[in-house]
């Protein structure tokens, strides 16, 4: 029985199970100086990941202060309020207002060449309720914005 059981960690481990389990619980957004992210929507499975991971990779040039990106992740609802009310938290709150409970999760605001990630619970998610992720920098929320499937 032990040496069944090592078996099948070692065909866990070859097969890369484990790094597919992870893959699924984490997506990578790319964020450019032409104020566009690469990707318009991405899924959270929350039976298979309790907790998911956002990747901001800002692949552009520009300093923070001048094309700065975050991703923020919100009820639809909520989403352009938080991005109205940001705006005068200024760029050392991340374009957020402090401790805004309408956020679920959000990274910080990097510029080019800047690498940011977040890591969130699922568990307060709804399967089928409608998310949106967007950055918070002034003026961005109405281009870089996406749609957010929880399964």
């Amino acid at each position: 029985m032990k040496k069944l059981l090592i078996a099948a960690i070692a065909t866990t481990f070859a097969t890369g199970a484990f790094a597919q389990d992870a893959e699924q619980c984490k997506v990578v957004i790319e964020g450019n100086d032409a104020m566009q992210y690469n990707i318009d929507n991405f899924t959270i499975n929350k039976e298979a990941c309790p907790e998911f991971t956002v990747e901001l990779d800002h692949v552009g040039n520009l300093p923070k202060n001048a094309m700065g990106h975050n991703v923020v992740i919100s009820a639809t609802g909520d989403f352009q309020a938080i991005a109205n009310d940001g705006i005068s938290a200024g760029i050392d709150n991340d374009y957020l207002k402090p401790d805004d409970e309408r956020v679920i999760a959000h990274t910080d605001v990097v510029g080019g060449g800047e690498k940011t990630e977040v890591s969130f619970s699922t568990a307060d998610l709804e399967a089928g309720g409608d998310y949106t992720f967007f950055c918070s920098f002034p003026g961005h929320s109405s281009i870089m914005k996406g749609s957010i499937t929880v399964e």
